[in-house]
């Protein structure tokens, strides 16, 4: 009978003084006295890249870059709180409002590259005004996506060039085909490979837990590789019966902890071969090609 592997990732303001020649008053105390513009509250740039990551953009630190440099992220989104969302204090991890801009983070990172971005060496994040800002009446939210290291090391690394379009067709973001490293029953990593070459493992999708806590999460792996069992049977189009256990097991990644509580419930599954090297993906092998063992 196969296993399952889990694997968890993980404004102040300035007043300026100047000297200026001094002259006597008129008598009119109103005709020297310019209008004070219209204050505007800071908006962050839609379509720009971002030399860093941060959950709350200060507008005095505020900095953008050509996404032709090297940077870290790229703003796929910027979109405003409304409603009971934009009353009362800045929306915070867990709260309905934040979870509702991720979704709409979440549809528009899709709309840019062409596909799941969880399908993906790639990585959302939601940014927010400072406290001060939305006392201020800032009520925007924007969504960063950046490129990862690895499906194990989220870390956002450098890059070169938009990730706009970057799930449309043949890319080198897209998970694939992985080797699996173990010590004793625990998955260490996933070594990506080409599939042509041995491996253990092939990305199937995603499948979104929309319901569970995050410690019923941690409780409830025989439902979560089910769900994933469920996945490999239609990526490889072998029968999800009886059966399916004795032809491969699973793998799966959940969000880390703190992207949970914000709402991304999405769960990566991987077909696990733990008893034999594969050589080509799965994807529609069929029972001859992904026999029972």
């Amino acid at each position: 009978m196969r296993r399952w592997l889990l694997a968890l990732a993980g404004a102040a303001t300035l007043l300026l003084a100047g000297c200026v020649p001094g002259h006597r008053a008129d008598g009119d105390l109103t005709d020297d006295w310019p209008a004070l513009p219209e204050a505007r509250v800071f908006v962050p740039a839609t379509d720009a890249c971002l030399p860093r990551i941060t959950p709350v953009v200060p507008a005095g630190s505020y900095e953008t870059v050509d996404c032709a440099r090297s940077h870290l992220a790229e703003v796929v989104h910027v979109g405003t709180f409304a409603g009971s969302a934009a009353t009362g204090p800045r929306p915070e991890p867990g709260s309905p409002a934040l979870r509702a801009a991720r979704a709409e983070c979440d549809q528009r990172a899709r709309e840019v590259i062409g596909g799941d971005w969880h399908a993906a060496r790639l990585a959302l994040n939601i940014a927010l005004p400072t406290t001060a800002a939305w006392l201020a009446g800032a009520r925007w939210y924007r969504c960063d996506l950046a490129e990862t290291d690895s499906i194990d090391n989220t870390r956002p690394v450098n890059r070169v060039g938009s990730l706009r379009g970057a799930l449309v067709g043949d890319n080198p973001l897209a998970h694939r085909c992985f080797d699996p490293k173990l010590i004793g029953e625990n998955l260490n990593y996933m070594a990506p490979v080409l599939c042509t070459e041995p491996h253990r493992a092939e990305f199937v999708g995603v499948f979104v837990e929309r319901d569970m806590s995050w410690a019923d999460f941690l409780r409830a792996a025989p439902q979560v590789h089910r769900r994933c069992m469920a996945l490999i049977a239609a990526f490889a189009e072998v029968p999800d019966n009886a059966d399916l256990p004795y032809r491969a097991g699973s793998i799966f990644y959940p969000p880390s902890q703190r992207e949970w509580t914000e709402g991304d419930r999405g769960v990566r599954c991987f077909l696990w071969s733990d008893d034999r090297r594969l050589n080509r993906s799965m994807r529609g092998a069929g029972p001859e090609g992904l026999p029972v063992i």
